[in-house]
């Protein structure tokens, strides 16, 4: 009993001994952890007034945040494990070891990283940017350091891999100012397509959102099945696409009534056959 009594205030001292030498280092290193987290969000904070003030492009500002972030936090975890008593030396060799391992684990990753430079430089697209690409088609909201976000026009919003987005055909529907509006317009068989033509562009002329250069064109395309078959085509500024199109289809219907120009339809014609001597 005497022993394992004596034995257990050993441990007991001990135990208190390693607290008041350890104590302070780890309460040194826990309060370098919360001022260096305090200081990076400060600083993250600082940078995003001065890309604002100076209007840095929206693109290269997000991804320099995020790279300047990942840079900051791993220079506070250096510092960190140096307080506790960790040697430079083997810190280092552990992060260079643990950095391979991450490496060959993450080589997706490290693509993507490279992907959002080679978007950054080459500039296919920016923050705001109309693009449609990997199947989405949205609204550009933010370039990261990994991942570009796209808000489609539902709402939601499509992560997708920078790497993905630089080793793929983009197609960037906010980079030219206007855009081409084209309408199919059908008309029964048996109308005056030049009647037909000129009751089209009257409507058109009517919308000052549609250029007068290029000018309106409206060109007979295809015979259908039940139908004959035109193109419309005309410009607007890129903004004003859909809604161009949306009124001009609905005008144009309205024109057809009034100027009696039919809107066909599908129709089959049934004809009976009866045998030789049969009556009707």
């Amino acid at each position: 009993m005497d022993f394992n009594y004596e034995t257990i205030q050993v441990i007991q001292q001990k135990a208190i001994d390693m607290v008041f030498e350890a104590g302070p280092i780890i309460l040194k290193a826990i309060v370098l952890l919360l001022i260096g987290r305090w200081l990076i969000k400060f600083l993250l904070r600082q940078l995003g007034k001065g890309l604002d003030k100076y209007e840095i492009d929206p693109s290269l500002g997000t991804f320099f945040k995020s790279f300047l972030s990942a840079i900051l936090w791993v220079v506070l975890l250096i510092a960190v494990a140096t307080t506790l008593g960790m040697q430079m030396t083997s810190f280092v060799a552990i992060l260079g070891a643990a950095g391979l391992a991450v490496g060959l684990a993450l080589q997706g990753s490290l693509a993507n990283f490279a992907g959002g430079v080679l978007i950054l430089v080459f500039k296919p697209f920016r923050v705001g940017d109309t693009i449609e690409a990997q199947g989405t088609l949205g609204s550009v909201e933010s370039i990261d350091i990994l991942y570009t976000k796209v808000r489609n026009f539902d709402n939601k919003v499509v992560t997708v891999p920078n790497g993905a987005l630089a080793n793929n055909s983009i197609v960037n529907l906010s980079q030219k100012p206007t855009r081409r509006v084209e309408m199919a317009v059908g008309v029964a068989y048996g109308t005056d397509l030049k009647k037909t033509r000129k009751v089209i562009l009257d409507v058109l002329k009517k919308d000052e959102r549609i250029h007068a250069d290029p000018e309106p064109v409206v060109k007979f395309t295809s015979f259908g099945d039940s139908s004959l078959d035109l193109s419309v085509r005309c410009w607007a500024d890129a903004g004003d696409l859909w809604p161009v199109y949306w009124d001009n289809m609905e005008a144009l219907k309205e024109a057809f009534e009034a100027n009696e120009i039919e809107i066909p339809f599908p129709q089959r014609d049934v004809n009976h056959y009866y045998p030789e001597g049969k009556k009707e």
